[in-house]
């Protein structure tokens, strides 16, 4: 009768559940598949020569011990627990990201009260900072033209992503509450850390969205970029 248990098959399943693994892009399931991986390789280890090969079995604990960590990690970021206490209030605005990835996100940026009108943004002039007004109301001027912008957008995103000087002035009035971001800050950590990078882009493109839409539905207020 074949052995299913025997080096050739256990090493066999070990490296297909690794590139299978590799083949996925889903974080947690490829962790997963590494994990099992690791365990059929902890029993190859065990049983392909005539004593285990304790080197390498221990090797392997130790990686499947961190592979486990990450999981329970990824697995935290997905809950609540993950906010942090000082923006879970407004975390139902983003929630286009998981909570782990907004709590990276709002690492990087500032919480504030205004206590005078602020221009965030200078049409044609460079935009240092990307702006969230929590509450509050905008002016914005382009090409001459005046109007008025609801809280719960951001300002200066189109600039920040497509890297080109802002399209409208857009003033900020005093009392409204905002969340910035300084944009070299956001493009170094974009650089070398991929989730916050695509976390931003989400929480942007849907902000772009809903501007578009209320634009569509509102003609008589115009809802422009800055």
């Amino acid at each position: 009768m074949f052995d299913f248990f025997t080096p050739a098959v256990l090493v066999s399943l070990a490296s297909g559940c690794y590139a299978l693994g590799y083949l996925i892009i889903n974080k947690m399931q490829l962790r997963l598949f590494v994990l099992i991986g690791s365990a059929f390789y902890i029993a190859y280890y065990a049983t392909a020569a005539a004593e285990p090969l304790y080197g390498a079995i221990y090797t392997t604990i130790g990686l499947t011990t961190a592979n486990l960590i990450g999981m329970i990690i990824l697995t935290m970021g997905r809950f609540r627990i993950a906010l942090p206490r000082a923006h879970a209030d407004i975390y139902d605005r983003f929630n286009i990201v998981n909570p782990g990835d907004f709590r990276q996100v709002m690492k990087h940026a500032t919480r504030t009260t205004l206590d005078q009108d602020t221009v965030v943004t200078h049409e044609g002039d460079t935009v240092t900072h990307l702006v969230y007004v929590i509450k509050g109301a905008i002016n914005v001027t382009k090409t001459g033209a005046q109007f008025t912008m609801p809280a719960g957008v951001f300002i200066g995103e189109v600039a920040y992503l497509l890297d080109r000087p802002s399209a409208a002035t857009s003033t900020v009035l005093a009392g409204a509450e905002i969340v910035r971001w300084d944009l070299n800050d956001m493009r170094r950590t974009s650089a070398r850390n991929p989730r916050f990078k695509l976390a931003m882009d989400a929480i942007l493109g849907h902000d772009l969205a809903q501007k578009v839409t209320h634009a569509v539905a509102h003609p008589a207020s115009p809802v422009v970029p800055a």
